[in-house]
C-alpha cells in the first residue's frame, strides 16, 4: 500500500477520540444484531459517513439543507441532500439535525449488511465541519445548553456509546458532503468530488476556471 496513504489513515484514526468512556452517562451499551442475521463471512467493510448542513439556506422559509455522503470502502453507497423538516435558529441546530439524519441512515445501512452477511470493520466513521457539533458527539462529558436539541444530541450520542459511530472534525474543504448542500464553484465541487465523479476537463483552480472559454 501507498505509505502516503497509511499515513493518512494513521492520522484519521488518531482524530478520533479513542479513550471515549461512554459508561457514566448511558451504562453498558451495545448494537443490537438484527434478528435472524446469517454468520458474517469474507472480509470486514469499513463505512464512513460525511454530514453537512447549510443553515437557513431556503429564503423563503428559512429552512437549512442537509447533505450526507455514506461509503462502503470507497464505494459511495448513500447520496442525501434534503431540506430539512424544521426551522433552525442556530447552525449548531441546523448540523445537529443532518448529524441525526446521518445516523439513522448509516445504522440502516449496517442492518442491511449484517442481513446479507457482511461483517462491518467497526464504528461507522462520521466525518463533520462543525466543532461544536463534534465535541458534543465525541467528548462524554459535554453538556448541552439547548433543550431543543436534547433528543437529537443523546440519540447520537448512545450511538456512539453502543459502537454503532464514532465523529471527528474534518476541514470544510474537505468535507464532500458540502457538494450536497450548497451551490459550489466548479473547481470547489471537483475537488471534493474528484474520487467518486468523473470530470472530463477537469477544472481544479479559480485561475483554470478563469482560462475557459465563457459559453
Amino acid at each position: 500500500m501507498n505509505p502516503k496513504r497509511i499515513d493518512q489513515r494513521e492520522e484519521i484514526k488518531n482524530s478520533f477520540n479513542l479513550n471515549a468512556d461512554w459508561m457514566e452517562f448511558y451504562g453498558e451499551m451495545k448494537e443490537e444484531d438484527p434478528h435472524g442475521m446469517p454468520t458474517p463471512l469474507g472480509e470486514a467493510v469499513k463505512i464512513t459517513t460525511y454530514v453537512d448542513a447549510n443553515h437557513a439556506n431556503n429564503v423563503v422559509t428559512r429552512r437549512s439543507q442537509t447533505g450526507i455522503l455514506i461509503f462502503v470502502n470507497s464505494a459511495l453507497i448513500v447520496q442525501h441532500s434534503k431540506k430539512q423538516n424544521t426551522v433552525e435558529s442556530a447552525t449548531f441546530g441546523a448540523e445537529m439535525v443532518a448529524m441525526r439524519a446521518a445516523r439513522d441512515l448509516t445504522v440502516a445501512l449496517r442492518i442491511k449488511l449484517k442481513m446479507f452477511g457482511v461483517p462491518i470493520d467497526g464504528p461507522a466513521d462520521f466525518f463533520c465541519d462543525n466543532d461544536s457539533v463534534v465535541k458534543n458527539t465525541s467528548i462524554p462529558s459535554s453538556v448541552l445548553a439547548k433543550k431543543h436539541n436534547s433528543v437529537n444530541f443523546h440519540i447520537i450520542r448512545e450511538s456512539a456509546a453502543a459502537g454503532i459511530l464514532r465523529v471527528t472534525k474534518i476541514p470544510t474543504k474537505d468535507n464532500k458532503a458540502d457538494a450536497l448542500t450548497k451551490i459550489l464553484p466548479q473547481y470547489q465541487r471537483n475537488n471534493l468530488l474528484n474520487d467518486i465523479m468523473y470530470y472530463p476537463s477537469e477544472i481544479n483552480t479559480p485561475e483554470e476556471m478563469g482560462k475557459q472559454p465563457s459559453v
